[in-house]
């Protein structure tokens, strides 16, 4: 069974490993933060992006497709930590070996996740496969950049320049697709801090939507699907969503039915 999975996660920092590396004992995890930041805005000349291994995941979304169905979800639940997430994930590639499908996955993703395994001590053989065991993956695995079992839409799309990346939202509200709902990526260590997983969660769950069908454009214009199958795709989605009773999907759907 052919499984397309594409996925997306949400970070906020690893005030833990900050504290080590600055040796702060006593400090507020908000003098943590601030140290850390200003330390990152020395060493980049003005930017206070974070690391990837600084970067500690707090949920991670997928929608996966099979040719029998098409679901949305979560992994873990709420209360799930760092490691049963990032389990879960590097599980569910274990099991299925799907495709996988991200919009800067190869820059930002998948970097976080294979850090954060680092730490947590995550066996994950299949995912780093490059032949040596199974000879399917020699010219075809998730770690080259140019081989499609993992597919970054953003980084085929720009042709491999980095000057030609495009923001996920600007790209799916060009295409008529709803785009970012809920909250901008910034702010999610702030809805971290007020007990907001749940919409966290959510917010993520959209980002993953809007990339699936920016990946089933991709499709159509590559000639992976014709007109037909590139309709039934978007309306099997449809139904999927209105069949849900989560109200962030349903306004999803709202929002691209008269987008």
């Amino acid at each position: 069974m052919t499984v397309a999975m594409v996925y997306d996660i949400e970070t906020i920092p690893d005030i833990n490993s900050g504290r080590k590396f600055l040796g702060f004992i006593e400090q507020s995890d908000e003098e943590v933060l601030a140290a850390l930041l200003e330390r990152r805005r020395q060493q980049t000349q003005g930017s206070d992006f974070l690391p990837h291994y600084l970067h500690k995941v707090v949920a991670i979304s997928v929608v996966v497709a099979t040719s029998e169905w098409v679901k949305v979800w979560s992994l873990g639940d709420e209360n799930s930590d760092e490691r049963e997430l990032i389990v879960r994930f590097f599980l569910g590639i274990q099991q299925y070996a799907p495709t996988l499908i991200s919009w800067n996955g190869s820059g930002f993703d998948l970097p976080v996740l294979h850090y954060r395994a680092l730490l947590h001590g995550i066996s994950a053989p299949r995912y780093w496969e490059t032949g040596e065991s199974d000879s399917g993956f020699k010219w075809n695995n998730y770690l080259s950049r140019y081989h499609q079992r993992h597919t970054d839409i953003m980084d085929v799309i720009s042709g491999y320049q980095n000057r030609a990346f495009a923001p996920l939202n600007e790209i799916a509200l060009m295409l008529g697709f709803p785009g970012k709902m809920g909250m901008e990526g910034g702010k999610v260590f702030e809805h971290f801090q007020a007990g907001g997983i749940h919409s966290i969660r959510n917010y993520c769950e959209t980002d993953v939507l809007n990339t699936y069908l920016i990946y089933l454009r991709f499709q159509f214009i590559r000639g992976q699907l014709d007109e037909g199958s590139y309709e039934y795709e978007q309306t099997r989605l449809k139904n999927h969503l209105m069949q849900s009773e989560k109200p962030h999907l349903l306004e999803f759907l709202r929002i691209w039915q008269h987008g």
